[in-house]
């Protein structure tokens, strides 16, 4: 089942786990039907996160539009080789990545990307705006409230957007194998690299209106800082093997985007927001940010290996 991802332009077959699993799960209608639209393609670590992987699976189960296949790729640490993984066997026209913490919102959620996508031939990616669910504790409302990118500013309509993003993204397959599909060499940045290359190759990256999914930050104080550790250590490894291929990733909606900031002009906006935040008590962010900064200055000057696992 599992291929050799031929069409990848940046590969990585260094450390592959042994124990990497690759399921298909066919819903009741695809029973019937061998083609199906989308294949729907959710990387995960241990195929449960916390009960919440089945959780979706069951979301996916109640969507009104069922034309579609489940592939689940386990125990693959890196998300860009996974989803490579999964598009190599995908059947579908399209392609649709969802985190495996991801809630779907509504049952009208892939119903409404697919009309999206199909209806116009010019739009390669699409994504739903990430809003902070019900179930969220104040510390991660706080949390999504204070950090950019965490949760999708509200639209009216199908709009130009760098926040369309892997945990809710339909999208061409076509056009995914023939830009190389997701870069497998670096451990973070996938969203904007893939968004780049969309771009360039002259397909728009929208936010699509009331296509809602929740996407939740760590559930404490404890885990956020882990997190942004790992992130500022991952970020440090991009940049110091990789940084052609570092792509500016903006707060908001934006018409036109800027591919390169200069590392100065980056560091200098980094000092410049934690002092604003600072002004407005968001201590969440400083807190994280901080973290952040001290993960990257400590992975910049200790990784050793151009091929992190």
């Amino acid at each position: 089942m599992i291929k050799d991802r031929a069409y990848v332009l940046h590969r990585n077959d260094e450390r592959i786990p042994h124990n990497r699993k690759v399921k298909v799960i066919e819903n009741e209608y695809n029973t019937y039907n061998s083609n199906p639209k989308v294949s729907i393609i959710i990387p995960t670590a241990d195929g449960y996160r916390d009960g919440l992987l089945p959780a979706l699976l069951e979301n996916l189960s109640k969507q009104k539009y069922q034309n579609f296949e489940t592939i689940i790729i386990q125990g693959d640490s890196r998300q860009g080789r996974a989803i490579n993984t999964g598009a190599d066997i995908a059947r579908g026209e399209f392609l649709l990545t969802l985190d495996d913490d991801t809630r779907l919102i509504s049952t009208d959620v892939l119903g409404k990307l697919v009309q999206i996508i199909d209806d116009d031939e010019f739009i390669g990616m699409a994504g739903g705006a990430n809003i902070i669910h019900d179930s969220a504790t104040s510390f991660v409302r706080r949390t999504m409230e204070q950090i950019p990118r965490r949760q999708t500013p509200n639209i009216s309509e199908i709009t130009d957007s760098d926040l369309a993003e892997h945990g809710l993204l339909i999208i061409r397959k076509k056009v995914f194998k023939e830009v190389g599909g997701e870069n497998e060499l670096i451990p973070r940045g996938l969203d904007p690299y893939l968004r780049n290359l969309f771009r360039k190759a002259g397909y728009r990256v929208v936010a699509v209106p009331e296509v809602y999914y929740s996407h939740l930050t760590p559930p404490n104080f404890i885990e956020l800082i882990k997190q942004f550790y790992r992130n500022g250590k991952l970020a440090a490894f991009c940049n110091k093997y990789y940084p052609q291929w570092v792509i500016e990733t903006p707060d908001s909606h934006v018409n036109d985007f800027v591919e390169k900031r200069s590392f100065p002009y980056r560091i200098s906006r980094y000092v410049v927001n934690i002092f604003k935040k600072m002004l407005r008590g968001h201590w969440i962010y400083v807190s994280a940010y901080a973290v952040y900064a001290f993960g990257f200055f400590w992975g910049y000057f200790s990784y050793k290996d151009k091929y992190l696992s």
